[in-house]
């Protein structure tokens, strides 16, 4: 890991809602097949994890899922 330079131009950046400089990156390697998920701080990055293209949509709908469970809980 190490300090960063740019975000390729295939991603997002999700701030940390705690602060602290630390934020999520995601992004696209369509090249190798993989989303890489980066956690930074400060700038630095602290780990990635390669996601295969392959596993994306589960991924997305997991997240889905636990959105719409979340407002089903306050809802009910």
């Amino acid at each position: 890991m190490g300090r960063i330079a740019a975000l390729p131009t295939r991603g997002e950046v999700f701030v940390d809602e705690r602060g602290g400089g630390r934020c999520l990156r995601a992004s696209w390697h369509h090249e190798a097949g993989v989303v890489v998920l980066s956690l930074w701080q400060d700038g630095s990055c602290m780990g990635t994890f390669r996601l295969p293209a392959g596993e994306v949509p589960s991924f997305v709908a997991s997240l889905t899922q636990g959105l719409t469970d979340g407002y089903a809980a306050r809802e009910g």
